[in-house]
């Protein structure tokens, strides 16, 4: 076995030796079963004599795996700087790491902006061989510290281990770490935004965003360079977002929510087996290929049917982006209604029969207000895709915040603003980069007023039908 091995491949021997646990602990328990006169004599299954052996082999190399990992090139980095000449080590910061950007591209194989001196080759030599040390070090532990594990587990199985009983407490634990880091991350996303969007409200007032009408984001680069002061006003970006998502759900939530009802309740087994695959074929379908369709087939067409009308259509009109949008998310608010109401009780749709109900009554008194929550739940799920859409909106649309209901014209997202200010050579700290986090802020809380809105209907409609 290679000792000097990369950290896929060491990841991958890891799950190896996992399974090669799993195996020699669950045979071990067959042997020790022979020994006391049959499995009824061992307190849990083989399976969980196996599964404690391949989690002690798992759980602690993994952690050795990213904690080592996780500081590695820090350290290296710290040893390689020591090394390097004083005149280097006493550059600033922002020199120095350029200069260690350009040792790790050498030990890369890429070619640096510029011909390298005798004392960077020697750091970038010695940083390959100290990465070469690092990986083949934590090879040796990781194998020595897994083989390890299984060889004790091994000893350690007899028939009044309780094998079940530590796997599921550990299974325990690693749900509840799982579940605490989405919490942590959902609270840094939160947190990382609303910084960076107060370092935005200290230039540009909080209520200039909300109640200003324009929306014209272009700053001066540097001090003597003639450019505009910049305009703020959050309307005209929001209404487009509301105007685009509510065409959008005009199409979607109709149409799928007729959808599940008549696949659930009318159809028979065989077109339902053909038609709820087809229909999710939509979703599958990549977003830019409904933005050359939008663009390329909706926007032209819905101009010249304007034209005939005589009405003013523009080139990219946010009927166009909303219609489109709007086919796309018929999959996710059809499939999932689908489910739900497949999950309601028939005893439900029977005790309406009993009563003298007839099919349409019974769905639309009983089978809807039992399923409730989760068609609130698909929609609340399609409003936020619709939301959150940035390249249907760009092809069809356009990008110009104008401050309009009309249906006709263009308009732009808050999405595809935040796309927009975040590309292209504008410092960080300007205000108008860092208006995109301010977006980003205002997106967050409106889809949070939406949640608990859907918990209000949801908690009202279910109190009315119990």
């Amino acid at each position: 076995m290679d000792a000097n091995m990369n950290p896929t491949m060491l990841l991958f021997t890891i799950l190896l030796l996992s399974v090669m646990g799993f195996i020699m602990g669950r045979k071990r328990s067959y042997a020790v079963a022979n020994q006391v006169g049959g499995m009824s004599n061992l307190h849990s299954r083989p399976t969980y004599y196996g599964s404690l052996t391949a989690l002690w082999c798992a759980i602690p190399t993994l952690i050795i795996f990213s904690f080592w990992l996780l500081f590695e090139s820090r350290i290296i980095t710290d040893l390689v700087i020591a090394t390097l000449p004083d005149q280097l080590q006493n550059l600033p910061a922002d020199r120095l790491n350029l200069i260690v950007n350009d040792i790790r591209n050498m030990v890369n194989g890429n070619i640096v902006s510029s011909e390298p001196n005798p004392s960077m080759l020697a750091a970038a030599e010695h940083y390959r061989k100290l990465n070469s040390l690092s990986h083949a070090s934590l090879t040796v532990i990781v194998i020595a510290v897994a083989i390890g594990a299984i060889l004790v587990i091994q000893k350690t199985i007899h028939p009044k281990l309780r094998a079940r009983n530590h796997v599921e407490q550990v299974i325990k634990y690693i749900l509840i770490a799982c579940s605490t880091i989405a919490i942590f991350t959902t609270i840094g996303i939160v947190l990382s935004v609303l910084y960076e969007a107060i370092r935005f409200f200290r230039i540009v007032p909080l209520s200039e965003f909300l109640t200003g009408l324009e929306w014209s984001p272009q700053m001066a680069i540097r001090a003597d360079q003639v450019g505009s002061s910049g305009s703020f006003g959050v309307i005209p970006v929001f209404m487009g977002t509301m105007l685009i998502s509510a065409i959008a759900m005009c199409v979607s939530v109709p149409i799928g929510l007729m959808s599940a009802i008549y696949l659930s309740e009318y159809a028979n087994r065989t077109f339902r087996s053909v038609a709820k695959p087809l229909l999710e074929i939509l979703a599958g379908i990549p977003t830019v290929v409904y933005g050359f369709f939008a663009a390329l087939t909706v926007a032209p067409m819905i101009r010249n049917s304007g034209g005939v009308l005589g009405l003013d259509v523009s080139s990219e009109s946010a009927l166009a982006a909303g219609l489109v949008m709007g086919i796309m998310i018929i999959p996710f608010v059809s499939s999932l209604s689908d489910d739900v109401i497949n999950a309601v009780p028939q005893s439900l749709r029977d005790g309406a029969y009993a009563l003298g109900a007839t099919q349409s009554e019974t769905i639309r008194h009983v089978v809807i207000p039992a399923a409730l929550p989760g068609i609130v739940g698909s929609v609340l799920l399609a409003v936020s895709r619709a939301i959150g859409e940035t390249m249907i909106v760009v092809m069809a649309a356009g990008m110009s915040a104008n401050l309009t209901l009309n249906p006709l014209k263009t308009v732009t997202t808050v999405t595809v603003q935040i796309v927009a200010l975040l590309v292209g050579d504008q410092e960080f700290d300007s205000p108008k980069t860092l208006a995109a986090f301010a977006l980003g802020l205002m997106l967050f809380v409106v889809t949070l007023i939406l949640n608990v809105i859907a918990l209000v209907v949801v908690r009202k409609y279910r109190e009315q039908y119990e």
